[in-house]
């Protein structure tokens, strides 16, 4: 399975724990919890919907007619007690695959359900991922600088403004998460 893919299922998993739902308002849900800069498809969802199905960790129930019109009614998705058991599994990672560009933000959606420990490994995974990269842009943009127009410079400008913001971040995060962290029961419910 590719990052993206297990990515994908982690935020299914976690958007169903919190309640059932049906395809058109899971997506809606995966793209906001994604964020605005990807936006998934009906072609991507249903195939996870499908392996998720059959793997045991969700039932569809499809929910009857649509107002006595006999039309199909819209299929409902909710988590079986094997797929709550999955979810939690996953949250407990902690490794490399964790603070990769595609399953951070996932990852980090789900911190409530996260403890304090695997919390800070992921943080500090992901600031070591993005510091490598930092210094990385850094060395190749001093060899390349006089090979570049300024369009290309304004641009390597920005994305390392962007990663050193996002370092800050993460040390800020880090150090709150080591003297106590974040009220975790806020805006959560346990279903």
């Amino acid at each position: 399975m590719t990052k993206r893919g297990a990515a994908l299922e982690v935020a299914v998993l976690g958007l169903l724990h919190d309640a059932p739902m049906h395809g058109y308002e899971l997506r809606k849900q995966v793209n906001v919890l994604l964020g605005w800069t990807r936006v998934l498809s009906y072609g991507t969802l249903y195939p996870c919907l499908k392996a998720l199905g059959k793997s045991g960790y969700i039932v569809a129930d499809e929910s009857g007619d649509v107002a006595g019109r006999g039309r199909r009614g819209r299929i409902v998705y909710r988590l079986t007690a094997e797929g709550k058991e999955f979810f939690a599994q996953a949250l407990e990672e902690s490794g490399p695959a964790t603070w990769d560009d595609e399953t951070f933000g996932v990852r980090f959606a789900f911190f409530s359900r996260t403890d304090s420990p695997t919390r800070v490994r992921i943080l500090e995974g992901r600031r070591s991922r993005l510091e490598e990269r930092l210094e990385n842009v850094r060395t190749a943009a001093q060899r390349g600088r006089e090979r570049v127009d300024s369009y290309t410079l304004e641009l390597q400008k920005h994305g390392l403004e962007s990663v050193e913001r996002e370092v800050k971040w993460l040390t800020e995060l880090i150090e709150r998460e080591r003297s106590g962290g974040y009220d975790t029961t806020e805006n959560t419910t346990e279903k």
